[in-house]
């Protein structure tokens, strides 16, 4: 390989990364602040991820799209919630414990943000799950199993019900005075609150790599 071609070679895995990031012009992700919405109650432990987007869907090449077929088999049911109309504008979905467990496909993200949703609230989550939705820029708030509950009981029996999340204060509120705390670590909460993902972590490094593969460049010159 001749000298200009590994130089460019730099260029290259750049290019491929962020075409791989599915980031328009390497474009970062709108920051995640702080974010009002109405509630979506799921009154439902261990939601897997083929619930949340049936496998049969997965063939889609594209990332977007995935928002009609998010609960594909569970809205077959009139009753389900996300087919109730009070909840069609609902941006905050709330659930019961280990939310996102199950076999492992980003998609599951996808479709939850194709569909309008911003933030998951539950107990807990599947740690698959969890990096996937913020790696996509959705918020994963994990509160007690009782502000849970409370949050569930005001979504069903009060229409219109709806949150504010505050990632700056790491607080969830309501207009009925809760105002529930969340934790979560570091990194995270930078990147969400930066609007960033791997690539642009990697791309603050890019001045140290650039000059790493100079210096291979010149060893094998």
């Amino acid at each position: 390989m001749s000298a200009s071609a590994r130089g460019q070679s730099g260029e290259l895995r750049r290019d491929h990364a962020v075409a791989a990031s599915g980031r328009v012009g390497g474009a970062s992700r709108t920051p995640f602040r702080r974010h009002s919405g109405l509630v979506a109650p799921l009154r439902r432990n261990h939601v897997d991820t083929d619930q949340i987007i049936p496998k049969q869907f997965l063939k889609r090449i594209e990332r977007s799209g995935f928002g009609p077929f998010l609960f594909h088999d569970w809205k077959r049911d009139p009753n389900f919630v996300l087919n109730q109309p009070r909840y069609a504008t609902a941006s905050i979905l709330v659930a019961g414990v280990n939310f996102g467990c199950g076999s492992s496909r980003e998609h599951a993200a996808w479709a939850l943000q194709d569909a309008g949703f911003s933030a998951v609230i539950a107990p807990s989550f599947a740690d698959i799950f969890r990096s996937n939705a913020i790696g996509n820029g959705m918020l994963p708030v994990v509160l007690p199993e009782a502000a849970v509950d409370q949050i569930l009981s005001r979504a069903e029996h009060d229409a219109g019900y709806a949150l504010e999340i505050d990632l700056e204060r790491g607080e969830v509120r309501d207009a009925f005075g809760l105002n529930e705390p969340f934790s979560i670590d570091a990194a995270s909460r930078q990147r969400l609150l930066e609007g960033t993902d791997e690539i642009d972590l990697i791309l603050k490094n890019e001045t140290d790599i650039a000059a790493f593969e100079q210096r291979r460049i010149d060893v094998l010159a």
